[in-house]
């Protein structure tokens, strides 16, 4: 049998390669991790963490001016861009310690490197030169901004990647996209007090959500005073004399803005990687074609993450690294589970989603019960603040089963992450009415809720 230099080879020190590469190592396996960035991934360094720290700075603005209404008398506030931004960075490096320290304390071999694959078994690490063979490797390496090199003027843009480390916070932003990066950062950026503008091609912001989430979200952002214009694109951008960016758009408008943000959507990690040359099999967007067991079209290699494009989200990642080290180290296979899968977009208000939306019911179901309440939150009626929360549930009239589930409104991501317990197991609506409410909470709406606003069958609304 050939000898290698490691048992696992991990290419990508984000969330899924870590995790695996960690297990792996803590299994007694020879294993070796290459990051040519910071271990830590998209998700540590560039996003799920800071973003999520943004968002907290931002919604301070509207804490204190809720606060009088509850008779708090709060003086003239001020943001302190650099100590944010300082603060991030500390909290980032402690995180990137801790996937560091878990690596290295189960026996893993760190590697600052970058990684290209040379065949099925060998490695180029590319800044020694040096090659080394593993018995099976394991690409993690994520995906990127989209840059949109098309776009004449692209480079004077940033993306999400810049947008968390400018220098001086901007007078205001022009945010290309209608994603939830694209929102998220909108209110972050409106809530520290940027002027924000949203140019999206579509006809609603956030397609594939359900439709009361886009079109309450939408209103919530509009009455905020964030400009959102649809059915347009940026197709120039250009630099004015005064330093100012000038966006000029499809339907002839002129943009002005400090900073302009592409939020154009994440392209698979695998330029560059050596997969033409190991003989890895890759789709028309350049994501790696796997199995249902994470194995690509070279059985000594796996793939796993956003480079699969399969479901771009942290906790995914993670899962299927945990998938792959039953199957390959623990003769347990066992293929990554994708379905009804929670999600947050955490923009204010916030969304939290768990399967399918009305729209995708109505298509897969002969017909379907809609539950909907729209209401004003508790807290707004000291506050004084007119936005709405709204919560939905979705369910399949032949087997009584909650499909979908969907809430806008505050900590709704929390509330998904809940939800996605009873969907998975497939609760009934029965079982939601036969629950207790938690009273006075939001929350209690969703089991409370006891007669249908309205049914779809095949297709018609009765």
């Amino acid at each position: 049998m050939r000898e290698f230099d490691y048992d696992l080879f991990v290419i990508g020190g984000g969330s899924g390669g870590v995790r695996a590469a960690r297990l792996a190592a803590s299994l007694g396996k020879r294993v070796a991790i290459a990051e040519e960035y910071r271990f830590g991934g998209t998700c540590v360094i560039r996003g799920c963490v800071p973003k999520k720290l943004f968002v907290y700075a931002s919604q301070y603005r509207e804490h204190f001016e809720d606060a009088a209404g509850f008779g708090w008398n709060v003086g003239p506030a001020t943001m302190d861009w650099p100590q944010l931004i300082a603060a991030k960075d500390v909290e980032v490096a402690r995180l990137e310690r801790l996937y560091r320290g878990g690596l290295e304390s189960n026996g893993a071999e760190l590697l600052q490197t970058r990684a290209e694959l040379v065949d099925a078994h060998t490695i180029r690490l590319v800044g020694s030169g040096k090659t080394v063979t593993a018995e099976r490797v394991l690409i993690a390496t994520g995906a990127a901004p989209n840059t949109h090199t098309a776009l004449p003027g692209h480079e004077l843009c940033i993306t999400s990647n810049e947008a968390f480390d400018l220098t001086v916070l901007p007078r205001s932003i022009l945010i290309l996209g209608g994603g939830y990066i694209a929102l998220e950062f909108a209110n972050i950026f409106h809530g520290l007090g940027v002027e924000v503008t949203v140019v999206y091609r579509g006809k609603e912001i956030l397609s594939r959500f359900d439709h009361d989430l886009r079109a309450g979200l939408h209103q919530a952002m509009t009455d905020k005073g964030i400009k959102i214009l649809l059915t347009d694109v940026v197709e120039q951008v250009s630099r004015a004399d005064d330093g100012e960016l000038i966006a000029r758009t499809m339907t002839g408008q002129t943009l002005s803005a400090e900073v302009i943000l592409l939020a154009l959507g994440r392209e698979p990690n695998t330029k560059g990687l050596g997969l033409d040359v190991a003989g890895v099999q890759t789709d028309e967007r350049g994501a790696i074609v796997v199995d249902a067991y994470s194995q690509t079209s070279i059985p000594s290699i796996y793939a796993l993450g956003d480079v699969t494009d399969r479901v771009q989200l942290t906790p995914v990642a993670i899962h299927e690294a945990m998938c792959f080290i039953e199957t390959v180290y623990k003769d347990n296979p066992s293929s990554p589970d994708h379905d009804l899968i929670p999600t947050a977009v955490f923009s204010q208000p916030e969304i939290g989603t768990v399967g399918l939306s009305e729209e995708a019911a109505a298509e897969r179901y002969e017909e379907i019960e809609v539950y909907r309440a729209q209401f004003r939150p508790m807290k707004a009626t000291l506050s004084g603040r007119s936005e709405k929360t709204i919560m939905k549930l979705v369910v399949d009239a032949a087997t009584r089963k909650v499909v979908g589930a969907h809430i806008l409104g505050h900590d709704a991501g929390e509330m998904a992450q809940l939800l996605g317990i009873p969907l998975k197991a497939g609760a009934t609506k029965e079982d939601f009415d036969r629950t207790m409410a938690v009273h006075p909470t939001a929350a209690e709406e969703l089991v409370t809720m006891y007669k249908p606003t309205y049914r779809i069958r095949n297709g018609e609304r009765i």
